[in-house]
């Protein structure tokens, strides 16, 4: 697995683990169709959300939300109908698009997590 690829890994699994210390329940993880995929869709109150976790290393300069395109935000509404299509009980409730931002700090312990909640 090429490192860039292990990070990310490392920084879904993270979202998803602080997502679920905040009340979120995983309905996916990965989602995956020709054209696109999913990191996370998360569940709280009825509430469908469609995360894109961005993950970055102690180096960079940027915060990793920045990094988050127009584009990857159209794919992502265009992957969460796909989604919803498939699983069309559990979006009656609404759903929101959310970005998750990890910055690798050496360790899970020195490491920033930060929740944008509605940018989509």
């Amino acid at each position: 697995m090429a490192p860039g690829h292990k990070l990310g890994q490392w920084g879904e699994d993270v979202a998803r683990l602080f997502l679920e210390m905040c009340g979120y329940r995983c309905l996916d993880q990965g989602f995956r169709r020709p054209g696109g995929e999913i990191d996370l869709v998360m569940a709280r109150r009825g509430l469908v959300v469609f995360v894109e976790v961005k993950t970055r290393g102690p180096r960079s300069t940027e915060p990793p939300e920045t990094w988050v395109s127009r584009r990857q935000m159209n794919l992502l509404r265009r992957m969460a109908r796909i989604w919803l299509s498939d699983h069309p009980v559990l979006g009656t409730g609404g759903y929101r698009f959310d970005v998750v931002a990890v910055v690798h700090g050496g360790d899970v312990r020195g490491s920033e997590v930060r929740h944008l909640m509605g940018v989509g």
